[in-house]
Protein backbone atom coordinates (compact mmCIF):
# COMPACT_ATOMS: atom_id res chain seq x y z
CA UNK A 1 0.00 0.00 0.00
CA UNK A 2 2.96 2.26 0.88
CA UNK A 3 4.10 1.57 -2.11
CA UNK A 4 1.55 2.43 -4.49
CA UNK A 5 1.01 5.63 -2.67
CA UNK A 6 4.72 6.68 -3.29
CA UNK A 7 4.02 5.73 -7.05
CA UNK A 8 0.90 7.91 -7.17
CA UNK A 9 2.53 10.83 -5.42
CA UNK A 10 5.68 10.49 -7.49
CA UNK A 11 3.48 10.48 -10.52
CA UNK A 12 1.55 13.63 -9.00
CA UNK A 13 5.02 15.71 -8.95
CA UNK A 14 6.29 14.53 -12.09
CA UNK A 15 2.68 16.06 -13.64
CA UNK A 16 3.21 19.22 -11.31
CA UNK A 17 6.86 19.55 -12.54
CA UNK A 18 6.26 19.33 -16.60
CA UNK A 19 2.97 21.71 -15.70
CA UNK A 20 5.12 24.30 -14.18
CA UNK A 21 8.18 24.24 -16.73
CA UNK A 22 4.92 24.76 -19.64
CA UNK A 23 4.06 27.73 -17.60
CA UNK A 24 7.41 29.34 -17.32
CA UNK A 25 8.28 28.55 -20.99
CA UNK A 26 4.72 29.90 -21.85
CA UNK A 27 5.13 32.75 -20.04
CA UNK A 28 8.67 33.84 -21.49
CA UNK A 29 7.69 32.36 -24.77
CA UNK A 30 5.00 35.49 -24.76
CA UNK A 31 6.92 38.46 -23.20
CA UNK A 32 6.86 40.22 -26.49
CA UNK A 33 2.82 39.93 -25.91
CA UNK A 34 2.85 40.61 -22.76
CA UNK A 35 5.38 43.99 -22.73
CA UNK A 36 3.07 45.31 -25.93
CA UNK A 37 -0.07 45.02 -23.77
CA UNK A 38 1.86 47.42 -21.00
CA UNK A 39 2.59 49.69 -23.89
CA UNK A 40 -0.91 49.75 -24.98
CA UNK A 41 -2.02 50.51 -21.51
CA UNK A 42 0.62 53.43 -21.17
CA UNK A 43 -0.50 54.97 -24.69
CA UNK A 44 3.13 54.15 -26.54
CA UNK A 45 1.81 52.57 -29.84
CA UNK A 46 4.46 52.12 -31.72
CA UNK A 47 6.25 49.74 -29.21
CA UNK A 48 2.56 48.06 -28.68
CA UNK A 49 2.74 47.64 -32.24
CA UNK A 50 6.56 46.22 -32.06
CA UNK A 51 5.60 43.59 -29.48
CA UNK A 52 2.55 42.49 -31.18
CA UNK A 53 4.54 41.79 -34.28
CA UNK A 54 7.11 40.20 -32.24
CA UNK A 55 4.57 37.56 -30.97
CA UNK A 56 2.70 37.47 -34.06
CA UNK A 57 5.79 36.22 -35.31
CA UNK A 58 6.04 33.67 -32.88
CA UNK A 59 2.68 32.06 -33.05
CA UNK A 60 3.66 32.25 -37.31
CA UNK A 61 6.63 29.96 -36.69
CA UNK A 62 4.55 27.28 -34.97
CA UNK A 63 1.24 26.80 -36.73
CA UNK A 64 0.69 23.98 -34.02
CA UNK A 65 0.66 26.54 -30.64
CA UNK A 66 -1.17 29.19 -32.90
CA UNK A 67 -4.08 26.94 -33.85
CA UNK A 68 -4.11 26.23 -30.24
CA UNK A 69 -4.37 29.29 -28.75
CA UNK A 70 -6.13 30.88 -31.62
CA UNK A 71 -8.02 33.33 -29.54
CA UNK A 72 -4.65 34.76 -28.39
CA UNK A 73 -3.42 34.76 -31.81
CA UNK A 74 -6.94 36.99 -32.88
CA UNK A 75 -6.06 39.36 -30.18
CA UNK A 76 -2.83 39.66 -31.02
CA UNK A 77 -3.81 40.55 -34.43
CA UNK A 78 -6.48 42.61 -33.50
CA UNK A 79 -4.89 44.60 -31.60
CA UNK A 80 -2.21 45.37 -34.51
CA UNK A 81 -5.39 46.42 -37.17
CA UNK A 82 -6.62 49.02 -34.48
CA UNK A 83 -2.63 50.58 -34.11
CA UNK A 84 -1.97 50.41 -37.43
CA UNK A 85 -5.58 52.34 -37.77
CA UNK A 86 -5.34 54.81 -35.20
CA UNK A 87 -1.47 55.70 -36.19
CA UNK A 88 -3.36 56.39 -39.43
CA UNK A 89 -1.19 53.70 -41.48
CA UNK A 90 -4.71 53.01 -43.94
CA UNK A 91 -2.82 51.17 -46.45
CA UNK A 92 -0.98 48.64 -43.90
CA UNK A 93 -3.93 48.11 -41.86
CA UNK A 94 -5.67 47.54 -45.34
CA UNK A 95 -3.04 44.98 -46.19
CA UNK A 96 -2.68 43.12 -43.14
CA UNK A 97 -6.66 42.86 -42.83
CA UNK A 98 -6.37 40.78 -45.95
CA UNK A 99 -4.10 38.18 -44.43
CA UNK A 100 -5.65 38.59 -40.56
CA UNK A 101 -7.75 35.61 -39.36
CA UNK A 102 -11.68 36.03 -39.37
CA UNK A 103 -11.45 36.18 -35.77
CA UNK A 104 -9.57 39.60 -35.58
CA UNK A 105 -12.67 41.37 -36.99
CA UNK A 106 -10.22 42.20 -40.30
CA UNK A 107 -13.50 43.47 -42.63
CA UNK A 108 -14.39 45.86 -39.78
CA UNK A 109 -10.51 47.13 -39.71
CA UNK A 110 -9.96 47.56 -43.67
CA UNK A 111 -13.44 49.11 -44.10
CA UNK A 112 -12.56 51.95 -41.49
CA UNK A 113 -9.53 52.21 -43.06
CA UNK A 114 -10.98 52.61 -46.89
CA UNK A 115 -13.88 54.65 -45.20
CA UNK A 116 -10.97 57.14 -44.07
CA UNK A 117 -9.20 57.08 -47.30
CA UNK A 118 -12.33 58.09 -48.95
CA UNK A 119 -13.05 61.18 -46.82
CA UNK A 120 -9.57 62.01 -47.31
CA UNK A 121 -9.80 61.59 -51.40
CA UNK A 122 -9.81 64.85 -53.88
CA UNK A 123 -10.29 62.69 -57.10
CA UNK A 124 -14.42 62.02 -57.39
CA UNK A 125 -14.08 58.67 -58.80
CA UNK A 126 -11.46 57.23 -56.35
CA UNK A 127 -13.36 58.69 -53.29
CA UNK A 128 -16.69 56.52 -54.68
CA UNK A 129 -13.88 53.36 -54.98
CA UNK A 130 -12.75 53.75 -51.70
CA UNK A 131 -16.10 54.50 -50.37
CA UNK A 132 -17.69 51.27 -52.16
CA UNK A 133 -14.53 48.99 -51.01
CA UNK A 134 -15.24 49.82 -47.46
CA UNK A 135 -19.17 49.22 -47.71
CA UNK A 136 -18.57 46.29 -48.81
CA UNK A 137 -15.78 45.48 -45.91
CA UNK A 138 -18.23 46.28 -43.57
CA UNK A 139 -20.95 44.31 -45.13
CA UNK A 140 -18.98 41.57 -44.76
CA UNK A 141 -17.25 42.18 -41.42
CA UNK A 142 -21.88 42.76 -40.20
CA UNK A 143 -21.91 39.24 -41.92
CA UNK A 144 -19.23 37.67 -39.62
CA UNK A 145 -20.42 39.79 -36.40
CA UNK A 146 -24.54 40.01 -37.01
CA UNK A 147 -24.85 41.71 -33.21
CA UNK A 148 -22.16 43.97 -33.10
CA UNK A 149 -24.18 47.80 -33.44
CA UNK A 150 -20.47 49.72 -34.31
CA UNK A 151 -19.91 47.45 -37.13
CA UNK A 152 -23.95 47.45 -38.58
CA UNK A 153 -24.32 51.04 -37.80
CA UNK A 154 -20.60 52.02 -40.15
CA UNK A 155 -22.54 49.62 -42.89
CA UNK A 156 -25.27 51.73 -42.55
CA UNK A 157 -23.43 55.00 -42.59
CA UNK A 158 -21.10 53.87 -45.30
CA UNK A 159 -24.07 52.76 -47.57
CA UNK A 160 -25.71 56.23 -47.32
CA UNK A 161 -23.13 58.05 -48.00
CA UNK A 162 -22.12 56.04 -50.68
CA UNK A 163 -25.41 56.40 -52.15
CA UNK A 164 -25.49 60.28 -51.58
CA UNK A 165 -22.15 60.80 -53.04
CA UNK A 166 -23.16 58.84 -56.44
CA UNK A 167 -25.90 61.39 -56.94
CA UNK A 168 -24.06 64.37 -55.93
CA UNK A 169 -20.27 63.14 -56.89
CA UNK A 170 -18.68 66.36 -57.27
CA UNK A 171 -18.89 66.95 -53.55
CA UNK A 172 -15.59 68.21 -51.59
CA UNK A 173 -14.22 65.83 -49.16
CA UNK A 174 -14.66 68.71 -46.11
CA UNK A 175 -18.61 68.53 -46.94
CA UNK A 176 -18.86 64.88 -47.55
CA UNK A 177 -20.55 64.38 -44.14
CA UNK A 178 -22.88 67.03 -44.75
CA UNK A 179 -24.61 64.53 -47.29
CA UNK A 180 -25.88 62.61 -44.90
CA UNK A 181 -27.69 65.80 -43.04
CA UNK A 182 -29.23 67.62 -45.79
CA UNK A 183 -30.02 71.05 -45.72
CA UNK A 184 -33.60 72.44 -45.00
CA UNK A 185 -35.66 73.82 -47.50
CA UNK A 186 -35.86 77.72 -47.92
CA UNK A 187 -38.83 78.86 -45.81
CA UNK A 188 -39.38 75.47 -43.98
CA UNK A 189 -39.79 75.76 -40.07
CA UNK A 190 -38.11 72.93 -38.25
CA UNK A 191 -40.38 70.91 -36.64
CA UNK A 192 -41.39 70.77 -32.52
CA UNK A 193 -40.30 67.59 -31.17
CA UNK A 194 -42.07 67.44 -27.45
CA UNK A 195 -41.00 64.67 -25.01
Amino acid sequence: MRTGLKSVGSAVMVVLLIVGCGAVAYARWTRPIADADTALDEGDYARALAGYSAGEARFDRFPPVKQALSTEYNRIVSNELWLLYRLERFDQTIDKAERAPEGAQPHFWAGCAFFDKARAEENTEARLGWLSRAEEEFRRAVEAAPDDWDTKFNFELTTRLAAELRKQPKTPPNQLMQLLRPEPKAGARPVKRVG
